[in-house]
Protein backbone atom coordinates (compact mmCIF):
# COMPACT_ATOMS: atom_id res chain seq x y z
CA UNK A 1 0.00 0.00 0.00
CA UNK A 2 1.21 3.83 -0.70
CA UNK A 3 2.11 5.64 2.30
CA UNK A 4 0.04 8.63 2.25
CA UNK A 5 1.81 11.85 2.56
CA UNK A 6 -0.09 14.58 2.24
CA UNK A 7 0.60 15.90 6.18
CA UNK A 8 4.08 15.35 5.82
CA UNK A 9 6.15 18.22 6.92
CA UNK A 10 8.63 20.35 4.57
CA UNK A 11 12.21 18.71 4.47
CA UNK A 12 15.05 20.29 6.95
CA UNK A 13 13.95 20.25 10.56
CA UNK A 14 10.64 21.22 10.08
CA UNK A 15 9.83 17.27 11.02
CA UNK A 16 11.18 17.53 14.07
CA UNK A 17 9.68 20.81 15.12
CA UNK A 18 6.05 19.39 13.84
CA UNK A 19 7.04 16.41 16.23
CA UNK A 20 7.81 18.81 19.43
CA UNK A 21 4.38 21.44 18.72
CA UNK A 22 2.49 17.81 19.12
CA UNK A 23 4.73 16.74 22.01
CA UNK A 24 3.92 19.95 24.16
CA UNK A 25 0.03 20.24 23.05
CA UNK A 26 0.11 16.95 24.73
CA UNK A 27 1.74 18.45 28.25
CA UNK A 28 -0.80 20.67 28.22
CA UNK A 29 -3.71 18.23 27.39
CA UNK A 30 -1.97 16.41 30.45
CA UNK A 31 -2.49 19.66 32.69
CA UNK A 32 -5.52 20.29 31.61
CA UNK A 33 -6.82 17.06 32.37
CA UNK A 34 -5.14 16.98 35.91
CA UNK A 35 -4.79 20.01 37.76
CA UNK A 36 -7.25 23.01 37.28
CA UNK A 37 -4.91 25.18 39.20
CA UNK A 38 -1.92 24.89 37.89
CA UNK A 39 -3.56 25.43 34.54
CA UNK A 40 -5.31 28.65 35.76
CA UNK A 41 -1.92 30.01 37.07
CA UNK A 42 0.06 29.15 33.80
CA UNK A 43 -2.26 31.36 32.03
CA UNK A 44 -0.71 34.24 33.79
CA UNK A 45 2.75 33.18 32.07
CA UNK A 46 4.19 34.35 28.75
CA UNK A 47 3.29 31.58 26.23
CA UNK A 48 6.68 30.14 25.81
CA UNK A 49 6.98 29.81 29.99
CA UNK A 50 3.75 28.46 29.97
CA UNK A 51 4.67 25.81 27.56
CA UNK A 52 7.56 24.98 29.77
CA UNK A 53 5.44 24.89 33.07
CA UNK A 54 3.25 22.39 31.16
CA UNK A 55 6.06 20.53 29.90
CA UNK A 56 7.83 19.57 33.78
CA UNK A 57 4.23 19.23 34.94
CA UNK A 58 3.11 16.22 32.80
CA UNK A 59 6.64 14.54 33.01
CA UNK A 60 5.40 14.60 36.87
CA UNK A 61 2.10 13.62 36.47
CA UNK A 62 3.34 10.61 34.25
CA UNK A 63 5.73 9.69 36.58
CA UNK A 64 3.52 9.87 39.78
CA UNK A 65 0.53 7.77 37.66
CA UNK A 66 2.76 5.14 37.68
CA UNK A 67 3.41 4.89 41.47
CA UNK A 68 -0.24 5.86 42.33
CA UNK A 69 -2.45 3.31 40.71
CA UNK A 70 -2.77 3.40 37.21
CA UNK A 71 -0.05 0.67 36.78
CA UNK A 72 -1.19 -1.41 39.58
CA UNK A 73 -5.18 -1.20 37.95
CA UNK A 74 -3.54 -2.32 34.85
CA UNK A 75 -2.56 -5.53 36.49
CA UNK A 76 1.54 -4.70 36.89
CA UNK A 77 3.06 -5.97 40.21
CA UNK A 78 4.99 -3.57 42.28
CA UNK A 79 8.40 -5.38 40.70
CA UNK A 80 6.51 -4.18 36.88
CA UNK A 81 6.02 -1.30 38.42
CA UNK A 82 9.42 0.14 39.58
CA UNK A 83 10.78 -1.23 36.10
CA UNK A 84 8.19 1.17 34.74
CA UNK A 85 9.59 4.31 36.62
CA UNK A 86 13.18 2.77 36.26
CA UNK A 87 12.69 3.07 31.97
CA UNK A 88 11.17 6.67 32.49
CA UNK A 89 13.77 8.00 34.50
CA UNK A 90 16.16 6.41 31.65
CA UNK A 91 14.30 7.80 28.67
CA UNK A 92 14.26 10.73 30.23
CA UNK A 93 18.09 11.02 31.06
CA UNK A 94 18.66 10.30 27.13
CA UNK A 95 15.75 12.65 25.82
CA UNK A 96 17.69 15.79 27.93
CA UNK A 97 21.03 14.45 26.64
CA UNK A 98 19.66 13.93 22.66
CA UNK A 99 16.97 16.04 22.21
CA UNK A 100 14.38 13.66 21.48
CA UNK A 101 12.19 10.87 22.48
CA UNK A 102 9.74 8.37 21.31
CA UNK A 103 7.31 9.20 24.76
CA UNK A 104 5.86 12.61 23.84
CA UNK A 105 5.54 13.72 27.26
CA UNK A 106 9.62 13.12 27.78
CA UNK A 107 10.13 14.80 24.57
CA UNK A 108 8.30 17.81 25.71
CA UNK A 109 10.26 17.56 29.35
CA UNK A 110 13.50 17.25 27.02
CA UNK A 111 12.89 20.96 25.30
CA UNK A 112 11.93 22.30 28.27
CA UNK A 113 14.77 21.01 30.39
CA UNK A 114 17.60 21.88 27.75
CA UNK A 115 17.01 25.19 26.92
CA UNK A 116 16.20 26.47 30.89
CA UNK A 117 19.00 24.53 32.15
CA UNK A 118 17.14 21.62 33.90
CA UNK A 119 19.51 18.45 34.40
CA UNK A 120 19.87 15.35 36.53
CA UNK A 121 20.46 17.13 40.04
CA UNK A 122 16.81 17.90 39.98
CA UNK A 123 16.03 15.18 37.96
CA UNK A 124 17.63 12.56 40.08
CA UNK A 125 15.96 12.90 43.74
CA UNK A 126 12.28 13.51 41.75
CA UNK A 127 12.47 9.94 40.68
CA UNK A 128 14.24 8.48 44.18
CA UNK A 129 11.17 9.89 45.28
CA UNK A 130 8.84 8.38 43.09
CA UNK A 131 10.79 5.48 43.47
CA UNK A 132 10.48 5.34 47.47
CA UNK A 133 6.37 5.56 47.44
CA UNK A 134 6.90 1.98 46.08
CA UNK A 135 9.18 0.49 48.97
CA UNK A 136 8.27 3.04 51.77
CA UNK A 137 4.73 2.73 54.19
CA UNK A 138 5.41 4.80 56.71
CA UNK A 139 8.37 8.08 57.11
CA UNK A 140 10.62 9.19 59.63
CA UNK A 141 11.31 12.25 59.78
CA UNK A 142 14.84 12.47 57.79
CA UNK A 143 12.86 9.90 55.07
CA UNK A 144 10.10 12.19 55.19
CA UNK A 145 12.40 15.86 54.21
CA UNK A 146 14.48 13.84 51.89
CA UNK A 147 11.25 13.03 50.29
CA UNK A 148 9.67 16.15 49.66
CA UNK A 149 12.73 17.37 48.72
CA UNK A 150 12.67 14.98 45.51
CA UNK A 151 8.73 14.71 45.33
CA UNK A 152 8.18 18.49 45.49
CA UNK A 153 11.19 20.98 46.00
CA UNK A 154 12.95 20.07 42.79
CA UNK A 155 9.59 20.96 41.27
CA UNK A 156 9.64 24.10 42.31
CA UNK A 157 13.48 24.45 41.33
CA UNK A 158 12.84 23.27 37.92
CA UNK A 159 10.03 26.33 37.83
CA UNK A 160 12.72 28.34 39.37
CA UNK A 161 14.21 27.69 36.01
CA UNK A 162 12.17 28.43 33.77
CA UNK A 163 11.54 32.03 35.43
CA UNK A 164 15.16 32.73 35.45
CA UNK A 165 15.05 32.10 31.90
CA UNK A 166 11.86 34.25 31.18
CA UNK A 167 11.72 37.55 29.71
CA UNK A 168 11.78 40.37 32.55
CA UNK A 169 13.79 38.60 34.71
CA UNK A 170 15.94 40.36 37.07
CA UNK A 171 19.35 39.63 37.46
CA UNK A 172 19.67 38.81 41.16
CA UNK A 173 22.80 38.46 43.06
CA UNK A 174 23.87 35.93 45.03
CA UNK A 175 22.22 36.14 47.75
CA UNK A 176 19.06 36.89 46.18
CA UNK A 177 19.11 33.86 44.11
CA UNK A 178 19.43 31.83 47.80
CA UNK A 179 16.45 33.63 48.72
CA UNK A 180 14.44 32.97 45.67
CA UNK A 181 15.37 29.41 45.42
CA UNK A 182 14.47 28.56 49.15
CA UNK A 183 11.35 30.44 48.59
CA UNK A 184 10.58 27.78 45.48
CA UNK A 185 11.41 24.92 47.73
CA UNK A 186 9.17 25.80 50.46
CA UNK A 187 6.11 26.84 47.97
CA UNK A 188 6.81 23.09 46.66
CA UNK A 189 6.62 21.52 50.11
CA UNK A 190 3.73 23.42 50.93
CA UNK A 191 1.68 22.12 48.17
CA UNK A 192 2.94 18.72 48.59
CA UNK A 193 2.23 18.72 52.62
CA UNK A 194 -1.44 19.95 51.15
CA UNK A 195 -1.85 17.37 48.99
CA UNK A 196 -1.19 15.06 51.80
CA UNK A 197 -3.72 16.28 54.27
CA UNK A 198 -6.12 16.43 51.70
CA UNK A 199 -5.48 13.05 50.23
CA UNK A 200 -5.14 11.84 53.64
CA UNK A 201 -7.70 8.79 53.13
CA UNK A 202 -6.88 7.78 49.91
CA UNK A 203 -3.18 7.30 51.25
CA UNK A 204 -3.72 5.21 54.15
CA UNK A 205 -6.57 3.54 53.18
CA UNK A 206 -6.08 3.02 49.51
CA UNK A 207 -2.13 3.02 49.23
CA UNK A 208 -1.09 2.05 52.67
CA UNK A 209 1.52 5.36 53.00
CA UNK A 210 1.94 7.17 56.11
CA UNK A 211 3.71 10.19 55.22
CA UNK A 212 3.58 12.11 58.53
CA UNK A 213 6.01 10.98 60.98
CA UNK A 214 3.82 10.21 64.50
CA UNK A 215 0.62 10.25 63.26
CA UNK A 216 -1.60 7.81 62.71
CA UNK A 217 -4.06 7.96 60.10
CA UNK A 218 -6.64 5.87 62.11
CA UNK A 219 -6.66 8.63 65.11
CA UNK A 220 -6.00 11.41 63.00
CA UNK A 221 -7.30 14.39 65.29
CA UNK A 222 -8.15 18.37 65.45
CA UNK A 223 -4.43 18.58 67.32
CA UNK A 224 -2.52 16.71 64.34
CA UNK A 225 -4.47 18.53 62.28
CA UNK A 226 -4.13 22.41 63.89
CA UNK A 227 0.10 21.45 63.81
CA UNK A 228 0.08 20.28 59.85
CA UNK A 229 -1.98 23.30 58.93
CA UNK A 230 0.44 25.59 60.75
CA UNK A 231 3.20 23.98 59.51
CA UNK A 232 1.91 24.22 55.87
CA UNK A 233 1.08 28.16 56.65
CA UNK A 234 4.77 28.63 57.40
CA UNK A 235 6.15 26.88 54.10
CA UNK A 236 3.65 29.76 52.31
CA UNK A 237 4.52 32.53 54.03
CA UNK A 238 8.70 31.45 53.00
CA UNK A 239 7.39 31.05 49.81
CA UNK A 240 5.58 34.68 49.42
CA UNK A 241 9.20 36.01 50.67
CA UNK A 242 10.42 34.59 46.91
CA UNK A 243 7.81 36.54 44.43
CA UNK A 244 9.60 40.19 44.14
CA UNK A 245 12.75 38.18 42.42
CA UNK A 246 10.96 37.02 39.38
CA UNK A 247 9.77 38.84 36.54
CA UNK A 248 6.01 40.19 36.49
CA UNK A 249 4.21 37.70 34.97
CA UNK A 250 6.03 35.02 36.88
CA UNK A 251 4.74 37.09 39.91
CA UNK A 252 1.12 36.68 38.81
CA UNK A 253 1.27 33.53 38.75
CA UNK A 254 3.64 32.19 41.77
CA UNK A 255 0.93 34.34 43.77
CA UNK A 256 -2.10 32.44 42.30
CA UNK A 257 -0.70 29.17 42.64
CA UNK A 258 -0.09 29.84 46.27
CA UNK A 259 -3.30 31.98 47.04
CA UNK A 260 -5.06 29.09 45.73
CA UNK A 261 -3.55 26.69 48.39
CA UNK A 262 -3.75 28.51 51.05
CA UNK A 263 -7.43 28.75 50.60
CA UNK A 264 -7.11 25.54 50.10
CA UNK A 265 -5.30 24.85 53.73
CA UNK A 266 -7.79 27.22 54.96
CA UNK A 267 -10.47 25.01 54.19
CA UNK A 268 -8.72 22.27 55.51
CA UNK A 269 -8.12 23.58 58.68
CA UNK A 270 -11.76 24.56 58.83
CA UNK A 271 -12.72 21.21 58.36
CA UNK A 272 -13.49 18.32 61.15
CA UNK A 273 -10.28 15.99 61.23
CA UNK A 274 -12.54 12.95 60.85
CA UNK A 275 -13.95 14.49 57.90
CA UNK A 276 -10.09 14.43 56.00
CA UNK A 277 -10.76 10.70 56.42
CA UNK A 278 -13.94 10.57 53.95
CA UNK A 279 -14.05 13.72 51.98
CA UNK A 280 -11.43 14.99 49.99
CA UNK A 281 -11.61 18.97 49.95
CA UNK A 282 -11.37 21.35 47.20
CA UNK A 283 -11.92 25.15 46.32
CA UNK A 284 -14.92 25.56 44.43
CA UNK A 285 -15.14 26.97 40.93
CA UNK A 286 -16.21 30.21 41.46
CA UNK A 287 -13.69 30.58 44.23
CA UNK A 288 -10.94 30.17 42.20
CA UNK A 289 -12.10 32.40 39.98
CA UNK A 290 -12.74 35.12 42.71
CA UNK A 291 -8.78 34.30 43.86
CA UNK A 292 -7.88 34.68 40.37
CA UNK A 293 -9.42 37.70 40.01
CA UNK A 294 -8.00 39.29 43.36
CA UNK A 295 -4.57 38.70 41.96
CA UNK A 296 -5.01 40.19 38.80
CA UNK A 297 -6.47 43.14 40.47
CA UNK A 298 -3.88 43.25 42.88
CA UNK A 299 -0.91 43.55 40.91
CA UNK A 300 -2.31 46.01 38.39
CA UNK A 301 -2.27 47.90 41.45
CA UNK A 302 0.62 47.12 42.73
CA UNK A 303 2.10 48.24 39.33
CA UNK A 304 0.76 51.91 39.34
CA UNK A 305 2.06 52.57 42.64
CA UNK A 306 5.28 51.68 40.97
CA UNK A 307 4.78 53.80 38.09
CA UNK A 308 3.42 56.57 40.53
CA UNK A 309 6.75 56.49 42.42
CA UNK A 310 9.37 56.18 39.47
CA UNK A 311 7.27 59.57 38.07
CA UNK A 312 7.82 60.79 41.65
CA UNK A 313 11.09 60.19 41.74
CA UNK A 314 12.01 61.90 38.67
Amino acid sequence: MKRDTSLKPAAGTAALEHYSRAAQRSARVVLGEYSTSFSLACRMLDAGSARHIANIYALVRLADEIVDGVACQAGLDNQAIGGCLDELEAETLRAMDRGYSTNMVVHAFAISARATGINAELTGPFFASMRADLSTGQHDARSLEDYIYGSAEVIGLMCLQVFGAMPGAPELDRAEEQQARQAARSLGAAFQKVNFLRDLAEDSQDLGRSYFPGINPARFDEQAKALLVEQIEQDLAQARAGIPYLAPSAARAVRLAHDLFRELNSQLGKADAADLLRTRISVSTPRKALIAARVLLGTSRSAHRKQLMERARR
